[in-house]
């Protein structure tokens, strides 16, 4: 059995999106109605944290683009950069908590407080570049995880695996230069699936050239699109690589019942991407896992294999 740390607050619930906006608060009570009906809720380790400071934004964000998202949100304005990107005057604090909240999961996995944690977060991060908002993101909460892996923990080589059927481009354009971090992508090909971006070519730059792997799923890809994809790359690439942590990018909007993509995943393909990625943590990185949410927009699917996903991390 695993000791699993839990990171969520009531107050991701105030983030406003509007009426009609997918990334909404329902989100998160279903993940939370899932892994109480499972009793699992009762077996995790649930953390406290304060909204993350300006020092710990500046891991991955520039103080101009801090500041004017501050103002944005205290001007009342329904959206920052694109209208995707939906505000309401309380969304910056509750995304500087969003980021507190990992930080915190960081922390507790490597004091040895828990093996693995699971944050139940929004908004999501992974589209959230250095100067501006995203595709539903305001700041790159694992970005800012894996930044605090090095700068805290010096922690020598992170992986960072994203299988959420959007690419993860603000995250792969934070580390493409590092060769400390490998950023591995599992999602629909970018011809047609938003944020387009994520072609096989794109593999780092510079020191980092070599460090990151795109893996573009095509349409209607299924469950064994996807196990092909990660024994045959994405396994290779972390046993070369030897992370010292992995943290995951935990998408469920690649599932064939979601209402923004064209990827067909099941139910049973997410809980296998979740036991390979907990075997992996265990064989490479003495069990050390950080799983951040960040899209899917079904509220059942969230439901059943959110919580399925924690049962799996449990042990």
């Amino acid at each position: 059995m695993s000791r699993t740390a839990f990171a969520y607050h009531d107050r991701f619930l105030d983030h406003d999106t509007g009426p009609h906006h997918p990334e909404r608060p329902d989100r998160l009570r279903a993940i939370l109605r899932g892994l109480e009906n499972k009793n699992l809720l009762a077996r995790l380790d649930r953390l406290s944290f304060e909204p993350a400071g300006d020092d710990l934004l500046l891991l991955n964000h520039s103080q101009a683009y801090i500041d004017r998202l501050a103002e944005t949100c205290r001007r009342g304005d329904p959206y920052i950069d694109c209208p995707d990107s939906a505000i309401c005057p309380d969304s910056e604090f509750i995304a500087r908590l969003a980021v507190g909240a990992v930080v915190a999961a960081v922390d507790a996995v490597m004091t040895g407080r828990a093996d693995n944690a699971f944050c139940a977060i929004r908004p999501p991060g992974h589209h959230a570049r250095r100067e501006m908002s995203a595709g539903f993101c305001l700041y790159n909460n694992i970005a800012i995880a894996a930044r605090r892996l090095q700068s805290r923990h010096t922690v020598q080589r992170v992986m960072i695996l994203d299988w959420d059927v959007h690419h993860g481009d603000g995250t792969q354009a934070a580390f493409e230069e590092d060769p400390g971090v490998l950023f591995c992508s599992l999602h629909e090909d970018p011809r047609y699936c938003y944020p387009g971006t994520g072609f096989t070519h794109e593999r780092g730059r510079g020191p980092g050239e070599g460090f990151t792997l795109n893996l573009p799923m095509p349409v209607a890809a299924r469950d064994e699109h996807y196990m092909k994809a990660f024994e045959d790359e994405v396994l290779p690439h972390a046993h070369a690589f030897r992370p010292d942590a992995l943290l995951i990018s935990d998408g469920f909007d690649a599932h064939r019942d979601d209402p923004l993509a064209g990827v067909e995943l099941s139910d049973h393909g997410f809980a296998w991407l979740m036991t390979q990625a907990v075997a992996l943590s265990r064989d490479l990185c003495g069990g050390r896992l950080i799983v951040i949410l960040e899209g899917g927009y079904n509220l059942g699917v969230l439901e059943r294999c959110a919580a399925e996903h924690v049962k799996i991390m449990l042990g």
